[in-house]
This record gives structure tokens, C-alpha cells and sequence, in this order.
């Protein structure tokens, strides 16, 4: 990674995104020295600038910034940092320097069908996702079906809190069939938006 250090007198403006949410959770600075410390110990140090020293986040707090990927813009003067934080990020004790709640719930399907293309990949001993890819197709499908229905039952029963049980059995077979077929959520996403348009 060669970055321009020079634009800013020697600082490039770090902004921290959540991996899984992809919440922007802060924006810091960083030196050389700072990014080489990040790349290190994969827990984001910034340049204080009121301190005028390394300061690695979480370090009073514990509320570390582990990193996931780091990328530059490009003009190759801005990191994007993914990480996975652990615990409020802001001062103040919120979620994010700008005040908001990190919860964006529905990246996380995302992240989980990152999984079970892992899990397909790796196919480890032990795993329901890996026996679902050994079974087949059939049995997959056949799983998104049986779900399905005990979905439509626990809705017509007025168990709310069963219905979302089978609601999210049901979300996961149909994951764990499209990564075995090649297609991810976002095409089911993207089919709905062209049908919205």
C-alpha cells in the first residue's frame, strides 16, 4: 500500500466503517508510523493530533477497533478501515462519533452468506451448512419448502414470536441454496428493485 503522506503534512484521513453493518463509525488521522502499528497489531492507531502521539483506540477504554480490511482512495491520500469494534466507538459512549445506533440488521444477511460460502468452501466435519452441501440440491430445496410451510403455519397459528423462528429457518435455507446455485441475496435484492421500479 503506497500512500500519500504529503498532502496533509504528513497525515491522510482514516475513516473507520463497520465491517458487518457498514456503519461509518469515526474518522481519525493517521502518520506512517500510525499505519504501520494498524498493520501490525490489526487494531487501528491513529496520530493524536491534540497529543501530538500514536494513540491505538480502545487503549484507556478497551474498545479496541480490530481490523478487517483496509483500502486507499484513489488518490491514494484517504484509508478506508473496516473493522469489527468492540464496544461503543465515541467518548460519549455511543455507537459512533456522529451519534448513531450501529445496528443496520439487514447487512447482516450479507455477512451470513459470506459464511456459508466459507463453510462451502472449507466444507469443515461437524457442520449443518456442510451436510446441507453434501445432501444436495434435493435436500435444500426440500428444506426451503418444509421451512416455508412451518413459516405459513406458526403465521396462521398468531405465534409471532415462532413465526419470526421459522421466518429466519426459512431466510437461511433459501441463503444456503442460492450460494449452491451461484446466486447471492443481493440478486434477490436486485430483482425486487427492478420489479419496483
Amino acid at each position: 500500500m503506497k500512500l500519500d503522506f504529503n498532502k496533509l503534512g504528513g497525515l491522510i484521513p482514516a475513516i473507520i466503517q463497520d465491517d458487518k453493518t457498514n456503519k461509518v463509525l469515526m474518522l481519525g488521522f493517521m502518520n506512517e508510523e500510525a499505519l504501520n502499528k494498524t498493520m501490525e497489531t490489526c487494531r487501528v492507531t491513529f496520530f493524536s493530533r491534540t497529543k501530538n502521539r500514536l494513540w491505538t483506540k480502545g487503549e484507556e477504554s478497551g474498545n479496541f477497533l480490530e481490523v478487517v480490511s483496509m483500502s486507499e482512495d484513489c488518490d491514494k491520500d484517504t484509508l478506508l478501515i473496516k473493522v469489527n469494534p468492540l464496544g461503543p466507538v465515541c467518548h460519549t459512549g455511543s455507537d459512533t462519533c456522529f451519534n448513531e445506533k450501529n445496528e443496520e440488521h439487514i447487512m447482516f444477511l450479507k455477512y451470513l452468506q459470506d459464511f456459508i460460502i466459507r463453510r462451502r468452501q472449507e466444507m469443515p466435519e461437524g457442520s449443518y451448512t456442510t451436510s446441507l452441501f453434501n445432501k444436495g440440491i434435493g435436500r435444500m430445496a426440500q428444506k426451503v419448502g418444509e421451512e416455508a410451510v412451518e413459516t405459513v403455519i406458526e403465521a396462521m397459528d398468531g405465534n409471532d414470536e415462532r413465526l419470526l423462528y421459522e421466518g429466519s429457518d426459512l431466510l437461511y435455507h433459501l441463503i444456503v441454496l442460492l450460494t449452491y446455485k451461484g446466486y447471492r441475496i443481493e440478486d434477490l435484492a436486485k430483482e425486487l428493485m427492478k420489479r419496483h421500479e
